[in-house]
């Protein structure tokens, strides 16, 4: 078995735990950039390992600041709820069960200014490494260790043939791609690691294909 330095040691960070606190801003902060919209309140279902020791490890600072987009070594972390406050930003945490879900899971749920809602479920994974798993009810696969494009369509022949056309025009190559969907012709999710950074040139193009709902570019 393989083991990097990177796994012993951690990223550089705030708090005791690679996990429960660089992991935890990182999945928050990705989580906000797929939801994509601006937001006002923000509640955290805390799950497993999140929940027991959540309080002690700093997990709920810094889910509340990556929430907010600071970065996993932000020395703010530590006194970001009453940033949170200045801020006008509404949050909550509890407590949530859930069937075969990684003991570091958080389900985060943003409440946008524009009335809608977008719920991400993800977990940390060590090392500071997480993983999305869900989105809005849809299966997910993200580790954003890579540039990643996220794109909401409509599940039809010729999105994905389309989407790769302009990646190729823009140069840039597919080194992994996964694609969900609720149903056969139903909504899917696709997923693309790039070896590049994703400009957003590019998510305006594929945002104006057919059958294409959403384009997150995922850049960190």
């Amino acid at each position: 078995m393989n083991i990097s330095l990177f796994e012993v040691l951690g990223p550089v960070m705030i708090g005791p735990s690679s996990s429960h606190t660089a992991g935890a801003a990182k999945l928050a902060r990705v989580a906000r950039i797929i939801a994509e919209r601006p937001f006002h309140r923000v509640t955290f279902g805390l799950y497993g390992s999140f929940a027991k020791t959540g309080v002690g490890h700093g997990t709920r600072q810094a889910l509340l600041a990556g929430a907010m987009g600071f970065q996993e070594d932000d020395e703010r972390i530590k006194n970001i709820e009453p940033l949170a406050a200045e801020a006008g930003m509404e949050y909550e945490f509890y407590d949530v069960e859930l069937d075969d879900a990684h003991e570091n899971t958080a389900v985060i749920t943003f409440y946008c200014d524009d009335g809608g809602e977008t719920q991400v479920t993800g977990c940390s994974v060590g090392g500071g490494r997480i993983k999305i798993t869900d989105i809005d009810g849809l299966a997910a696969n993200i580790r954003a260790e890579a540039p990643t494009l996220l794109i909401t369509q409509n599940d039809k022949p010729g999105v994905v043939g389309a989407v790769s056309g302009l990646l190729a025009e823009s140069g840039l190559n597919i080194a992994v791609m996964r694609v969900s969907r609720v149903a056969k012709g139903d909504i899917a999710n696709c997923v693309i690691e790039t070896d590049g950074r994703i400009g957003s040139d590019l998510v305006q193009r594929i945002r104006q294909l057919p059958n294409v709902r959403s384009v997150r570019a995922i850049n960190i």
